[in-house]
């Protein structure tokens, strides 16, 4: 029984480093229409940050702070760079493609090819007794913060004037510019918080997953199924399909680890036969 109530926290502790790294990515494609490729380089930029900053005596907390700062710079030196291109999805997603790469190079000269050891809170050290098992405390964390995170995101998109106006742009853009919504400004906001949130991502889940050359296109592709799966533009689908996706995820490494990128990729293509949209998702207009 302690066995499979630890791998069910497991699952939803890797699923909230999912939501972390996928909510900016839905919100991205939902109001932009843009398949962002350079978000896994978001995660190694937070990661490598906190690494970096931490090495050389940085507190802990400034240094995920620093990390959310540089990653939120990169989001809007990218958003930046996409203008010239207006609303042409495929150059857009080739761009972002070609900064994903720059930025792991540019990682790799600066920081270097050797994995990066990511600390930890000394508070958050150890297990925490939670009456049938002792669970590590640094993932309770996480769960904590993944949740706590997704409800500041409910909170802001359906609550707050702002949020509307995100949820307007995604559901019919054009309606949405037709009575005065601005798309544009709010297509740079969600990029740049987008961003932000994928290298807190980093800092916090780079002790879970790592820090090391090609990490980026890993998490990347767990962030792509999690969009599928969840829906384009959804907070509440991006939660679903993080749960989803680390559930299926630990539970095959835990029984059949050959079979994890299948299973996950199975999920998948069973959730896009079903329903198109995804769990939460619309069609986008």
């Amino acid at each position: 029984m302690d066995y499979w109530i630890a791998l069910l926290l497991n699952a939803i502790s890797f699923g909230m480093v999912l939501f972390l790294l996928s909510a900016g990515l839905t919100l991205t494609l939902g109001t932009m229409r843009l398949l962002n490729l350079t978000h896994g380089s978001f995660f190694l930029v937070g990661a490598y940050v906190t690494f970096e900053l931490e090495r050389h005596g940085v507190d802990l907390a400034l240094a995920w702070g620093a990390a959310v700062l540089a990653t939120a710079l990169c989001g809007a030196v990218v958003f930046v760079l996409l203008r010239p291109t207006g609303e042409d999805h495929l150059r857009q997603t080739l761009l972002t493609f070609g900064v994903l790469f720059v930025i792991a190079d540019a990682a790799l000269v600066i920081v270097g090819g050797d994995p990066a050891i990511l600390p930890r809170p000394g508070f958050l050290e150890g297990t925490l007794d939670l009456g049938l098992l002792d669970y590590p405390k640094y993932r309770l964390f996480l769960v904590a913060v993944g949740l706590g995170m997704a409800g500041l995101l409910f909170w802001f998109q359906y609550r707050t004037r702002a949020g509307m106006m995100l949820r307007a742009v995604v559901d019919d853009p054009e309606m949405a510019r037709g009575v005065g919504i601005n798309p544009t400004v709010l297509a740079a906001v969600t990029f740049v918080v987008g961003a932000g949130i994928a290298g807190l991502s980093g800092a916090l889940g780079g002790v879970l997953l790592g820090a090391f050359p090609g990490v980026d296109l890993q998490v990347l592709l767990f962030a792509l199924v999690v969009v599928i799966v969840g829906g384009a533009g959804s907070i509440g689908g991006a939660l679903a399909g993080s749960v989803v996706i680390g559930l299926v995820n630990t539970v095959t490494i835990a029984f059949a680890p050959g079979l994890a990128l299948f299973s996950m990729f199975g999920v998948m293509l069973a959730i896009l036969t079903l329903r198109p949209q995804g769990i939460a998702g619309k069609a986008l207009a």
